[in-house]
């Protein structure tokens, strides 16, 4: 992903002129994730932020949301939206300074992706998942969790360290990364089969049956 990043980065740069911005320095999940919530004190060192909560995330709120209002402020120009033409769920985001060229050219998901693979611009996330995002998101399915334990070991590791170091559970549900870890290992011993219709009352029971 590193390599198409800085391959396509060139290619938007030289076909159209347009420099990729990059966040400021120190601006990261990581640099986010480790602050510390509320006023410090002698007797209070403060709770640091850790996993994002559902429904009120600050890795939207303080790394994407933010960047954008500095971005229309110091430009003060159009803000454009990658929502497709079949996307009309999400058209109510759409405004007179924020607009979407796909939906005005009627184009659609399907005929985006056969551009970006005509233009070798398609990134390989798709080659596992039906959409990208960030490798560490609370919001990510199970199957998306499971490859990246499988093909990211290293990835994986970190995400364990954070989640031994969050005052928040990974999932709203009070799951964390290592009750996944663990689930997975049973999976990979074949004590457990993959399924979407998963209890998680099994990590908790004896493992005495047989699927």
């Amino acid at each position: 992903m590193v390599e198409f990043k800085a391959k396509a980065d060139e290619i938007i740069k030289e076909r159209w002129g347009i420099a990729v911005e990059h966040c400021n320095a120190g601006e990261t999940y990581e640099h986010h994730f480790y602050r510390v919530r509320g006023e410090k004190s002698p007797t209070n060192g403060g709770i640091m932020y850790g996993w994002p909560m559902r429904g009120g995330t600050w890795c939207n709120s303080d790394l994407k949301m933010r960047a954008l209002r500095k971005a229309r402020s110091e430009q003060k120009n159009m803000t454009y939206i990658g929502i497709a033409a079949d996307e009309p769920n999400r058209f109510h985001n759409l405004s007179s300074t924020k607009i979407s060229p796909l939906v005005e050219a009627g184009w659609t998901e399907d005929d985006c992706r056969k551009w970006c693979e005509e233009n070798d611009l398609l990134s390989p996330i798709y080659t596992t998942a039906t959409r990208g995002g960030c490798w560490f998101c609370h919001n990510q399915s199970v199957g998306q969790l499971r490859l990246l334990r499988k093909n990211y070991p290293d990835l994986w590791a970190l995400m364990l360290k954070w989640d031994k170091d969050s005052p928040v559970t990974f999932k709203a549900d009070g799951h964390t990364v290592h009750d996944f870890d663990r689930r997975f290992a049973l999976e990979d011993q074949k004590l457990i089969v993959p399924s979407d219709h998963f209890r998680w009352a099994l990590l908790d029971e004896e493992l005495q049956y047989h699927f």
